[in-house]
């Protein structure tokens, strides 16, 4: 590649390897010039061949769109099929009614879906949105969608990256890329090129955009905007990823499948013996058969299915869970792995110092995150550091060779600066140091900051008896080259590097990142020489730090375990690192951690075999999470992938649940992601799986209950056209009864309560049927009950002969409805026995929801209107007796079934949770 004069046409903004050019080179690449920029005709000539530097919007779905969306469903297009064919036939009213249901199921949908929309926008806003930049000479503040390639960018401390740069001028600059790369620290930068083939991580003299500027000051030419960024990069994978399916839809899609097949049998098979065998006219069957269709399809499903999971959307939202696709609530349920990334998700990421060492001592510190709070323990007593000079001497050098702050405002301890400095400042402050009065009586005169290429920070200060002193701390291996004593017994000893080098080695096998303190004392002088603060310095000793795991995810990991949910940790950061974060969270599989060159190395084939025995994967690259989430997948794991940057992004949308950070989440991340977490808690989605599976042992109770109710409507039909016999309940009647019972009593398994401790049974087989054998009889069973309790009710009037054929139909829903409502009660537990206090009474969502179906088949039976629409008729109190008893015996009989069931299931008659 020439490196050397380069002209503008050989400018390919975001291929280069820019990183690995000089600043000439890059320079000359866009003809731009470090002092004046570009001029406002080049910036327009630039516009229009880049564009703007923006990534392309996410879709959006316009309200008409989600609202045709819900019609999206095979059942709603038999029923609308039936509706078209009912007008056909010039049954207006009852094709009215059909298609009143459909528009009512797709506004409950409609609506539900928009507030999971709304609730996101809440954490929308994390790129950045100005930039300072140099043009025609003159420095200015423009919107960032204005940058160009060739563009002057002046960052400073605080700013967000506004597009990638290629580094001109660095001046003790750190940006955090934990958004990009996963690293939990900030990276130190420099001007000069690196190798070619450099990882992400490690191109330090590049800013890549999106990235926040922690500290000191730095120039760059932008050399890739929009999609051509590292951020524009990752973005495009995500349109290659595949969104998978949730299990339930899956075997729902399945199951609609399936039912259609067979509705459209008996249809037609009852069709054809109305018409061939009865020789009753086929106007009569056709209705006869679309009475059968609009029984047998469970259309109280959709909606009862959308409003039990936006139930849980909005129980989610109050544990500060932010469900994006509805969905995504029922799969959280079947959840079996969490591949999770570790910065600032498994960890706090606040810098806390875990260890002071000293020549002769190896003292450990308890606490994490930013409260002074925590006892400096050696070989496990607690010891009182104030008395130990040496130690003293190490805490109050790191304190003042230190431009950290951190006070506390309200009981919250609020810092500004490098999280390694305010790490130390926290750790004097828990030795009781006040930081304002030694910086008072240990009073700074001059300071050289820190830089990526000088690798150390150096103060002077003079104490209260005018003597001066050099404080310097930095990377050990740097510091060490500047020593030549070390603190030992209250003196200087000759500096012994081969020891110290294994003390380092030591404290980094605990997975903890290192920083050596040193000192000496100097003449009087008002200024600081860097000559002088690298010479014959006296090392004072070493620091441990680590970014500590969240308190509440050491927990939530216990309970994730004890549910059989395996948790592995995916992240940038180095694999010491990443394993001993690992073993405070008391992840399996530890020791045989994964990098990610180890992961590029193996075959998919190998992959699959090694991802189940490894817990842990560093220094992960996007493509490499994405490789290890396909890889449990091909394992039928039900996978959900928590991350906070850019670099998660195309795994969160191809995991089963991708879980995405609120407060410290990027937008693409967010965007990719099913659930956002408001308070980047792990804990959360531990609460949220188990909402997820209330949620799922609700949608089943909803179709134990929905399925032999709709087989009970459809027998009655197929055995009246079956013996030749008049149809007990008309067409629209048979709509009416879903309607009320899917609306009034399906949804009021939302607000049922979980049974047992959920968190402490094993995920649910999500490849096992819709229709289980349990099941099936289950629908049998009960669909002949009501077939014989509604249908022997119907064929009683007709026998005695004084009832009209309305009057008889009435009877029929009426008993039909009774029958429903008392199975409704039976149907809150699976096998358990519903003759209780807590089983009749419980759930006060059922009782409303009984007395609204009461109230709707009281209109439906005795005002006039209604009577006229759906040929109905009043009842006596005789008849509605009757009624009753037909669902007092439907609610016994299937009590009884439940005692049959426990008692041949499990041993010595116990209740179960699941049938």
């Amino acid at each position: 590649m020439n490196k050397e004069g380069r002209s503008e046409s050989s400018e390919e903004s975001g291929t280069e390897k820019w990183f690995s050019e000089t600043t000439t080179a890059v320079l000359d690449a866009f003809q731009s010039d470090p002092d004046s920029g570009l001029n406002q005709e080049e910036v327009d000539r630039k516009r229009e061949k880049y564009g703007e530097n923006r990534l392309p919007p996410p879709s959006r779905r316009s309200p008409l769109k989600r609202f045709f969306t819900q019609f999206n469903n095979l059942f709603i297009y038999l029923l609308l099929i039936a509706g078209v064919a009912t007008a056909f036939l010039g049954k207006w009213l009852d094709s009215g009614v059909i298609f009143g249901v459909v528009v009512i199921i797709a506004v409950i949908g409609f609506i539900q879906e928009g507030k999971a929309e709304r609730a996101l926008e809440s954490v929308r806003g994390m790129l950045s949105r100005k930039a300072v930049v140099r043009r025609a000479g003159q420095r200015r503040e423009i919107a960032a969608e204005e940058l160009v390639p060739g563009d002057i960018v002046i960052l400073d401390a605080g700013d967000r990256v506004p597009a990638d740069l290629r580094l001109l001028r660095s001046r003790s600059l750190e940006i955090q890329e934990a958004a990009l790369t996963g690293e939990s620290t900030a990276v130190g930068k420099q001007s000069d090129p690196v190798e070619e083939g450099a990882e992400l991580g490690d191109r330090l003299s590049m800013a890549y955009s999106s990235t926040v500027v922690t500290s000191g000051q730095g120039t760059g030419i932008v050399v890739a905007t929009g999609d051509a960024t590292e951020i524009g990069r990752i973005s495009g994978m995500l349109s290659e990823v595949e969104q998978l399916k949730t299990p339930l839809t899956v075997r729902l899609d399945l199951f609609a499948k399936q039912l259609s097949v067979v509705i459209v049998v008996i249809a037609l098979l009852t069709f054809s013996v109305g018409t061939i065998g009865w020789g009753r006219e086929w106007s009569e069957m056709f209705f006869a058969a679309v009475s059968i269709a609009v029984a047998a399809i469970p259309s109280g499903l959709p909606a009862v299915m959308t409003v039990t999971l936006a139930i849980g959307v909005e129980r989610m939202a109050r544990r500060n869970a932010i469900i994006r696709r509805l969905p995504a609530v029922e799969t959280l349920g079947g959840v079996t792995t969490i591949c999770a990334d570790k910065t600032g998700t498994l960890t706090r990421n606040e810098m806390t110092a875990k260890t002071v060492r000293t020549v002769d001592k190896d003292i450990q510190v308890e606490g994490v995150g930013y409260e002074p709070k925590g006892r400096f323990l050696d070989d496990g007593a607690t010891i009182d550091v104030g008395e130990l000079d040496d130690v003293s001497g190490m805490l109050r050098a790191g304190l003042l060779c230190n431009d950290a702050s951190v006070r506390q405002q309200e009981q919250e301890w609020k810092t500004e600066g490098d999280p390694t400095e305010v790490a130390l400042i926290v750790l004097a402050r828990k030795a009781g140091f006040d930081p304002d009065r030694e910086n008072s009586d240990w009073r700074r005169i001059d300071a050289i900051p820190f830089s990526s290429e000088r690798r150390y920070m150096a103060t002077l200060n003079r104490d209260s008896d005018g003597n001066h002193h050099i404080y310097v701390k930095g990377a050990p291996e740097h510091v060490f080259e500047m020593c030549t004593g070390e603190w030992k017994d209250g003196g200087i000893a000759e500096f012994d590097i081969d020891a110290w080098d294994q003390r380092a080695e030591d404290i980094a096998a605990r997975g903890q990142r290192l920083l050596a303190v040193a000192r000496k004392e100097t003449g009087a002088k008002g200024e600081l020489e860097e000559k002088e603060a690298e010479q014959d310095l006296v090392l004072l000793g070493l620091f441990g730090m680590v970014d500590p795991p969240r308190e509440e995810a050491i927990r939530s990991v216990e309970i994730c375990h004890r549910a059989g949910i395996g948790v592995k940790m995916i992240t940038g950061d180095h694999v010491t690192t990443a394993g001993a974060v690992a073993r405070e969270l008391h992840l399996n599989n530890v020791e045989n951690a994964l990098r990610g060159r180890d992961i590029e190395e193996f075959s998919d084939d190998e992959l699959e075999r090694q991802v189940r025995k490894v817990d842990v994967f560093a220094r992960a690259s996007p493509e490499h999470k994405l490789r290890l989430v396909k890889a449990l997948q091909k394992h039928h794991e039900v996978v959900a992938m928590t991350g906070d940057g850019v670099n998660d992004a195309p795994a969160l949308k191809r995991s089963n649940v991708g879980i995405a950070m609120g407060q410290k989440g990027t937008e693409a991340s967010r965007e990719a992601s099913d659930m956002v977490l408001a308070d980047d808690n792990f804990a959360s989605i531990e609460r949220a799986i188990e909402e997820g599976r209330k949620v799922y042992d609700n949608l089943r109770k909803a179709i134990l209950f929905l399925l032999p109710t709709n087989a009970g409507e459809a027998l009655i039909i197929v055995t009246a056209v079956m013996l030749g016999m008049l149809t007990p309940i008309s067409p629209v009647q048979i709509l009416w009864i879903n309607m009320v019972t899917a609306v009034s009593l399906g949804i009021a398994f939302a607000w049922e309560k979980a049974e047992g401790n959920l968190m402490q049974r094993p995920p649910r087989n999500t490849e096992e049927p819709l229709l289980t054998g349990f099941t099936i009889w289950r629908i049998a069973f009960v669909g002949s009950l009501l077939l014989l309790g509604a249908g022997g009710l119907f064929l009683q009037e007709q026998a005695r002969g004084v009832s009209t054929v309305d009057f008889a139909r009435t009877m029929a829903v009426n008993a039909l409805v009774m029958g429903e409502i008392f199975y409704l009660l039976n149907s809150r537990f699976f096998t358990r026995s519903s003759i209780s206090w807590q089983g009749l009474v419980g759930n006060r969502a059922v009782l409303l929801a009984i007395v609204a179906c009461i109230g709707l088949q009281i209109f439906f039976t005795h005002v006039p209107f209604m009577n006229l629409l759906f040929e109905s008729a009043p009842l006596d109190a005789g008849a509605w007796a009757r009624c009753v008893a037909v669902g007092l015996a439907v609610f016994f009989l299937v009590e009884i079934e439940k005692f049959l069931f426990r008692r041949w299931s499990t041993p010595g008659g116990r209740e179960s949770n699941k049938p």
